[in-house]
C-alpha cells in the first residue's frame, strides 16, 4: 500500500469542497482498502465520510429513501424493505458474508469496482486499470447484487458535489466500456453518492431476487434475476425484469417485460417471454453456457414468484 493522507469530515459540504483529483471517499472500506493493498487503487488522499449525516431508512408517499451510509445488513433487516421491497432484502442477504454486510455501506456497494480477477492482478493487462493496455479477460478466464433489483425498480441515485446536487436514474448511472473502459459510471470528479430513492409501485411488493452461483454461499453470481409482477387476478398487468452476471452492468430486459404484459401468469407465458432474453449476446469461451442459464434462471424466478403469491 502506498502512502496517502487521511482526513475525517463531518458535513457533505466539507467532504466535496476539499476533494481534489486523487481523493477517495472511505465508508465501509470493504472494496477500497482491498484495492489499495493490491495497489490497484492508490489515492493520494482518503477522506473518511462515516460521520456524515447520510443515514436513515424511510418510507413515504414517494417511495423508499435510503442514506448512502446505511449498512447493507441494516437495510436488509428493515421492516419497510422486507415488506414493500422484498427483492432488495433478498439481494442484500445474498451479496456477501454477514461480516461484510455489517461493514459495507449502500453507497459503497453501488460503487464497487469490477470483480474481474485480472483487474485485481497488477501484473496483467487491464483496460480498466491502465487504459489502452488490453483486456486479459477476452482470451483468459472470463467467468466472472444490489444494483440488479434497484435497476428493475427504477431507482434514482442522489449525488452531491461542490457544484450542487443532482439525481440520476440508476439504469443510466452505470456506463458501458466503449472507448473509455476505465469509466464505470457517470460520477463526476469528486462527486459523492448521498442516497437512493426507490419509487412506490404496485409490483415492488410482489418481487423476488434469484442468484445462481457455483457454490451456495459467498460467491459471485453466474446469473441473477430480479423479477417483479403486478397481477390482476391471473393476468400480468405490468412486469419489471433486470438481470446480473451477464454484462458489465445490471441489464433491464424491457422486451421480456413487454412479452409478459397482458398475458396469464403461467409457465407457458414465462417460457415464451424469456425465449429471446439473450438475443444479441456474444459470450466468450468460458461463459458460453450463460444465455441458456439466463433463460432458465428467469423462468425459475418467475415461477417461484408466482407460486409464492
Amino acid at each position: 500500500m502506498r502512502p496517502y493522507t487521511y482526513a475525517q469530515v463531518r458535513t457533505v459540504h466539507e467532504a466535496v469542497r476539499g476533494a481534489e483529483p486523487g481523493t477517495a471517499f472511505l465508508a465501509g472500506g470493504t472494496t477500497l482498502v482491498d484495492l489499495m493493498k493490491l495497489e490497484v487503487m492508490s489515492p493520494d488522499r482518503v477522506v473518511d465520510i462515516n460521520r456524515l449525516p447520510l443515514d436513515g431508512i424511510t418510507l413515504d408517499h414517494e417511495g423508499l429513501h435510503v442514506g448512502a451510509l446505511e449498512r447493507m445488513s441494516d437495510v436488509a433487516a428493515a421492516r419497510a424493505v422486507r415488506r414493500h421491497y422484498p427483492m432488495i432484502a433478498q439481494a442484500l442477504e445474498l451479496s456477501a458474508s454477514a461480516q461484510l454486510r455489517n461493514m459495507a455501506s449502500i453507497g459503497g456497494n453501488l460503487l464497487q469496482r469490477t470483480r474481474c480477477s485480472y483487474f485485481r492482478d497488477v501484473t496483467t493487462p487491464c483496460n480498466k486499470r491502465e487504459p489502452g493496455s488490453g483486456c486479459s479477460a477476452l482470451e483468459g478466464i472470463n467467468r466472472g447484487d444490489l444494483a440488479v433489483p434497484l435497476v428493475a425498480l427504477s431507482t434514482t441515485v442522489h449525488l452531491a458535489s461542490a457544484r450542487g446536487t443532482r439525481t440520476v436514474p440508476l439504469e443510466t448511472f452505470y456506463t458501458l466500456p466503449g472507448a473509455t473502459p476505465e469509466v464505470e459510471n457517470v460520477l463526476r470528479p469528486n462527486e459523492l453518492v448521498t442516497g437512493i430513492t426507490v419509487p412506490r409501485s404496485p409490483w415492488a411488493a410482489h418481487s423476488l431476487y434469484l442468484k445462481v452461483r457455483d457454490r451456495q454461499s459467498y460467491e459471485f453470481a453466474l446469473t441473477s434475476a430480479a423479477v417483479a409482477l403486478h397481477l390482476r387476478g391471473r393476468t400480468i398487468v405490468n412486469a419489471r425484469i433486470a438481470v446480473g452476471g451477464v454484462a458489465t452492468r445490471p441489464w433491464r430486459l424491457t422486451a421480456v417485460e413487454r412479452a409478459l404484459t397482458g398475458r396469464p401468469a403461467t409457465s407457458a407465458t414465462f417460457e415464451a417471454a424469456v425465449a429471446g432474453a439473450a438475443d444479441g449476446a456474444r459470450p466468450r469461451e468460458h461463459n458460453r453456457f450463460k444465455p441458456a442459464l439466463l433463460r432458465r434462471t428467469l423462468v425459475r424466478a418467475l415461477t417461484e414468484l408466482q407460486e409464492n403469491q
